[in-house]
């Protein structure tokens, strides 16, 4: 991704620093899968352990962020390598809101299992299974530079919001058929958000990968739009 540089030590710098955006999104990626998991067998121990998981992924934001400052400050990086550490620094937030919004749907699953089961949430999962795909593409694509594979992550976010809509809308139709239900499909409206959501900050990582590798802002294109209007 980075050009090879004559300064060893600076490489290795860089090289952990990579390293450690992707063990952060690992432990993401893992948190959602057992937020999900828990609710799927409405296992509240495994939620309350994705809970307690969240100091790691806090821990490993703020290292990412102290290594991300220190080689600003003592590397004055330029071209590529200026904007790998700039995008790193957004992606580490993407990251850590990821990880919130899986204990979000860990605690969904704590409350969902206070009560009787509403029955299979298969699209609950296959919007979780989206959301993971979606988080390792949009990693693969940092890695690998890969302008291409990021542009996939952006353009399949829309299905993620379709799935997460149809969730919402069967959810609603049990509400009204079944008042009793209420509480039990209100809590599974917002896991299916936070899925929706957690989708929203893959996007945004596959936006900076493309920043990263070609330097072009993305982001938000109707606003630049109507701003050259």
């Amino acid at each position: 991704m980075s050009p090879s540089h004559t300064d060893k030590t600076y490489e290795r710098e860089l090289k952990d620093l990579r390293e450690r955006l992707l063990a952060m999104g690992g432990r993401v990626e893992a948190q959602l899968a057992s937020a999900v998991k828990a609710v799927v067998e409405r296992d509240p121990e495994l939620a309350s352990r994705v809970k307690k998981s969240d100091s790691d992924v806090n821990r490993l934001e703020v290292e990412i962020d102290d290594a991300c400052r220190r080689l600003l400050a003592l590397r004055q990086p330029a071209a590529s390598d200026l904007r790998f550490i700039a995008t790193a620094l957004k992606i580490v937030v993407d990251l850590e809101r990821m990880g919130d919004l899986a204990v979000n749907v860990a605690e969904r699953a704590i409350d969902l299992c206070q009560a009787p089961s509403l029955g299979p949430v298969h699209d609950l999962e296959s919007l979780a299974g989206m959301a993971q795909m979606q988080l390792k593409h949009a990693l693969d694509a940092f890695v690998e530079g890969d302008v291409e594979k990021a542009r996939e992550v952006m353009e399949t976010d829309g299905f993620l919001d379709a799935l997460y809509l149809k969730i919402f809308n069967d959810m609603l139709t049990r509400m009204m058929e079944d008042s009793r239900a209420i509480r039990r499909a209100t809590s599974l409206m917002f896991a299916a958000k936070h899925l929706e959501r957690f989708g929203d900050h893959c996007t945004n990582v596959a936006e900076m990968v493309v920043y990263m590798v070609r330097g072009t802002d993305v982001r938000h294109p109707r606003s630049r739009q109507l701003k050259s209007t």
